[in-house]
């Protein structure tokens, strides 16, 4: 993995590279980020470029001995610690390195549902068990076989829990050219202990312009829908993956055409909206649906409120929240909000969907047609 293979952050690329220019390598390291921005990928780019035998001036070379096995996951020197689902309690992490290379191969941003999916681990419990910290401890107790350094990625620390406190002593006192690399996802889900032992690397959300540069680019996504994913996206690639592999509809025209039917009180297009197209689009492609819809509410919202700067959508919603905002009230769009999140709500549960959309359907008839509005606590006379 080379910087050059990672989408965006480029303050942190440059940060870290400087470091090792620097001889500033910090041995425990907490590269702090949401699923899919890159954190994963960025520690493991970093490890490449600190045991690069030919360095370049921005990047590891990609071509020396070192640089290749890192490619392939198989540098002796390097180690990878994860969350895994143990049938016997002297399992560790080694027991799922070939699941775990594959899958982190295939996509690099990957989260926790995507490694599951890989372990076909359905409802079970992840951890990181005592067993593997020891594990741990005896591998880097080892000198390093080829590299200068020998380094430990340890994804999802949170997973630790109490297991954790097996490593303090290690952390704080490594064997020397020994580098921890922690990639987590929640600060305060990981041990205190841990946190205050590791010097801290953030890694923020994405841009949408490098979402859909990259869905456009690599992926050849045409480039209008490329948007509309970096949109719902909210600055993560492994959302915006997971919305391409679920996409199957245009989410804009078809919110377009079912708000009119319900703000024309169109009972016929209503039924057929709710029995039809939307009812049987797919459980996963309902809820991008409703959060398109919601995401578009909120667009609106914004546009009522004049505050013109927060408003970055592709051409096409913009025109859209442009002309409709101006006809609806701020308590119209927060019950729409509501109802869809709501829906959304109900979706994720198994909720019959042709009933569901023809509940939406007709209460978004009672707020847009008629204005009709739930009574705030304010409006009520005691």
């Amino acid at each position: 993995m080379q910087f050059s293979d990672i989408v965006g952050q480029e303050a942190v690329k440059k940060h870290l590279i400087q470091t090792v220019k620097d001889e500033r390598i910090s041995h425990a390291q907490l590269f702090l980020g949401a699923e899919g921005v890159g954190a994963l990928p960025l520690a493991l780019a970093y490890a490449q470029y600190i045991c690069c035998e030919n360095k370049q001036e921005n990047d590891s070379c990609g071509q020396c001995a070192s640089c290749r096995k890192y490619g392939k996951l198989v540098h002796p020197d390097l180690h990878f610690s994860y969350p895994f689902f143990a049938k016997h309690k002297e399992d560790t992490a080694l027991n799922f390195i070939e699941q775990w290379r594959k899958a982190f191969l295939q996509n690099p941003y990957m989260g926790m549902d995507e490694w599951r999916e890989q372990l076909e681990a359905e409802n079970k419990q992840a951890n990181i068990n005592i067993a593997e910290a020891h594990a741990i401890i005896k591998k880097l107790s080892l000198k390093a076989f080829e590299a200068e350094y020998k380094v430990l990625i340890l994804w999802m620390p949170e997973y630790l829990e109490k297991e954790g406190n097996a490593l303090l002593k290690l952390i704080e006192e490594p064997p020397q050219k020994t580098l921890f690399l922690l990639v987590a996802q929640n600060q305060e889900q990981i041990l205190n202990t841990i946190i205050s032992r590791t010097q801290l690397v953030k890694i923020p959300k994405l841009k949408k312009d490098e979402i859909a540069h990259y869905l456009s680019e690599i992926k050849g996504v045409e480039p209008a829908l490329a948007k509309q994913l970096a949109y719902l996206s909210n600055g993560s690639l492994q959302s915006a993956l997971h919305l391409l592999q679920h996409q199957e509809h245009d989410y804009h025209n078809l919110f377009l055409s079912w708000l009119r039917a319900c703000w024309g009180n169109k009972g016929l297009e209503i039924v057929s909206y709710s029995e039809g197209e939307l009812a049987k689009m797919g459980r996963e492609n309902q809820k991008n649906f409703l959060r398109y819809a919601v995401s578009m509410m909120r667009e609106c919202a914004l546009f009522k409120a004049e505050t013109p700067g927060l408003i970055n959508v592709p051409e096409s919603e913009l025109k859209f929240v442009s002309s409709i905002s101006p006809s609806l009230s701020l308590a119209q769009i927060q019950e729409i909000i509501t109802e869809l999140e709501k829906a959304q709500y109900h979706i994720e549960r198994n909720a019959n969907p042709k009933i569901l959309f023809l509940d939406v359907s007709l209460i978004l008839v009672k707020i847009l047609k008629f204005k009709t509005l739930r009574p705030t606590a304010d409006s009520i006379i005691l």
